[in-house]
């Protein structure tokens, strides 16, 4: 027997709960709304896409990380205590929560499957340059890699390298190349 579309049964269990008085569907729009519009990897483009462009953001940014995002309006639960960490040609940094799937939601979003995986948060600890190749992101044998554990305490946020050939771009042009894998660091920022 075939399930249906995770769509429909989403749709399902939303009607169910909305005829039982459950919940209320103001309520649930206004969540997605948020997660849609307020929180998201989008905000965090806008923190990489500013420090790409403005020096003295970027020194804010990598000296106390907290702050300079929240600079940009972006705050609240899951983001109090962001510390950033900058990928060069010679270091790679890769995010991992080893216990659960703490994440800077504000600047993020929701974490994605593979993130919470078992397999994930146990094999990047013991073979990150593997499971990064295997995720698409071939690094060369003389880049360090060093893995982020967050936690409760810290949540890390990867200030991807800026791509060669996109000096010219404008702020908002580099928003739209930053993805949210760039800044867990399981990719690179294509230019």
């Amino acid at each position: 027997m075939t399930r249906p579309p995770v769509a429909l049964r989403t749709a399902a269990l939303e009607q169910l709960l909305t005829e039982r008085g459950l919940v209320d569907p103001a309520v649930m729009d206004r969540f997605i709304a948020t997660y849609e519009t307020a929180v998201g990897p989008l905000n965090g483009a806008k923190v990489v896409a500013r420090a790409w462009t403005d020096p003295a953001y970027r020194e804010r940014l990598l000296a106390d990380g907290t702050a300079a995002i929240a600079e940009l309006g972006f705050s609240g639960p899951q983001g109090e205590h962001i510390v950033v960490v900058e990928n060069t040609p010679t270091r790679h940094n890769v995010v991992v929560c080893t216990l659960c799937s703490c994440y800077p939601w504000p600047v993020l979003g929701l974490p994605p499957s593979w993130y919470k995986d078992p397999a994930y948060r146990a094999r990047v600890v013991r073979e990150p340059r593997k499971v990064l190749r295997e995720m698409g992101l071939d690094l060369p044998a003389d880049v360090q890699i060093t893995v982020r554990d967050s936690s409760a305490e810290v949540r890390w946020l990867v200030l991807p390298e800026r791509p060669a050939g996109t000096e010219s771009l404008s702020e908002e042009d580099l928003v739209g190349l930053v993805t949210r894998d760039a800044m867990v660091g399981v990719a690179k920022v294509a230019p």
